[in-house]
Order: structure tokens, then C-alpha cells, then sequence
């Protein structure tokens, strides 16, 4: 990647809806040639996809939590993964080291359906420890700053 591709993936991660033409104005180039940039870092797995954020509390889910998941011993990972999968809550889920296995990010009603998030969590797919935290505000950083690195 140089410094043009670093520019277009920049511009695209905050707002992936750009045109070409308006892509290639902001870095020079011509259209085709700003395109022809964009196929090849969607082709290298650079840029992997586009999506929509979607505002949580403005869809009825204003209780955020991040919880930090111990599994029994003998819990299948894979079965794990496709369980979390199936709780439409779970919003994230990593795979971390340290004390626990896996960082989930949740987005809830209310208290009582993050309870129901924790149940089924403990009975159905063997999570045997949650240590959780409520998130309070989020903190919009620029997406592109890790390019500069």
C-alpha cells in the first residue's frame, strides 16, 4: 500500500458510500484509475466489505454491556461460536487471552433481557464465569489514524 491507498481506504472508512468520482477528486487520480485502486484492495483483503452502523439505543436496545466470558472445561470453541451466533444480543464477540476466553459486546432492553442473555449463556452453551461492565458513553475515534503507522 502507498500513500494514495492509504488515502482511499481512509476516505472509504468514513464514509463507504463514496463515488469513484469523488474518491479519485480527493486524491488526484482519475476515476478509473481510483477504481481500478479500490478493486485491487478489495482483491488483496484490504477492504473485506461494507457495512451500516447501526445506533443501538435508537433501535431500542439502550443498555450496552461489555462482558468478559469464562467457559467450562471440555466447551467446544466451535460449538461456542455457533451458539453465540444465535443469541441476536451478542453484538461482538472476541477470543482474547488472559483470565477469560472470550470478550462479548451485548445490546439490550433492559436489565431483565440481559439476564435472559446471561442464562442462556450459563445453561445452553457452557459458560461457567461472566464478569461484565456497562458501557456509559462511546468515544468516536478517526478510523484511518492506524494507517499512519
Amino acid at each position: 500500500m502507498d500513500a494514495i491507498d492509504r488515502q482511499l481506504v481512509a476516505l472509504l472508512l468514513e464514509d463507504g458510500r463514496l463515488t469513484y468520482q469523488e474518491l479519485a477528486r480527493a486524491v488526484r487520480l482519475s476515476a478509473n484509475t481510483t477504481a481500478d485502486r479500490v478493486r485491487k484492495l478489495h482483491a488483496s483483503g484490504v477492504i473485506r466489505g461494507y457495512h451500516a452502523t447501526l445506533d443501538h439505543t435508537a433501535i431500542g436496545r439502550p443498555l450496552h454491556l461489555i462482558s468478559d466470558l469464562r467457559l467450562r472445561e471440555g466447551t467446544d470453541n466451535d460449538e461456542f461460536h455457533r451458539g453465540l451466533a444465535g443469541i441476536p444480543q451478542v453484538i461482538e464477540a472476541f477470543r482474547v487471552t488472559g483470565e477469560y476466553d472470550y470478550q462479548i459486546r451485548v445490546a439490550c432492553t433492559g436489565t431483565e433481557e440481559f439476564e435472559g442473555v446471561l442464562a442462556v449463556l450459563k445453561r445452553e452453551h457452557g459458560v461457567r464465569e461472566v464478569r461484565s461492565r456497562l458501557l456509559l458513553h462511546h468515544i468516536p475515534l478517526t478510523p484511518g489514524s492506524i494507517l499512519e503507522l
